[in-house]
């Protein structure tokens, strides 16, 4: 297993993404590494609406994905993350969670299993599948939702 020096992981503010927080956030910490926490947010209902996926949050503006940033870094902080930003970036989960890896150039990116087994996720794609063919660098698909 190679050094990770930047992980990116994302949330929606969920239970779920937390989990997936806590995962990256230890990881962080066993390598030193900077933690960058990423939230999508939609600009209006009608940019969330035109989404035919609804297997994360929906995150409406700039305040409410702040919000889950806060929640997420502190969560990270208290399992034992040190280096930690926050990012907050328009579009849906992936096009956010993309952006973020290749602009802080992730080494790791982690992200909950929500949606993947899911019928919708299956016909259409879901967050963690989309990331996984995407992303240049390592995924790390958590195990949060049965």
């Amino acid at each position: 297993m190679s050094d990770y020096s930047t992980i990116v992981v994302g949330t929606d503010g969920s239970k779920s993404s937390l989990l997936a927080v806590e995962r990256a956030a230890k990881i962080a910490a066993a390598f030193d590494a900077t933690l960058v926490v990423g939230c999508a947010y939609y600009e209006t209902k009608e940019d969330a609406s035109k989404t035919l996926r609804q297997d994360s949050v929906t995150v409406l503006g700039t305040d409410p994905a702040q919000q889950n940033l806060d929640k997420a870094a502190e969560h990270a902080r208290a399992v034992g993350a040190t280096k930690i930003e926050t990012l907050v970036r328009p579009g849906t989960p992936v096009e956010a969670l993309m952006h973020i890896v290749n602009e802080t150039n992730a080494d790791l990116l982690v992200v909950g299993n929500r949606g993947i087994n899911s019928l919708t996720g299956r016909l259409l794609g879901s967050v963690p599948a989309d990331v996984a063919r995407q992303s240049d660098c390592d995924v790390m698909i958590v195990h949060t939702v049965d």
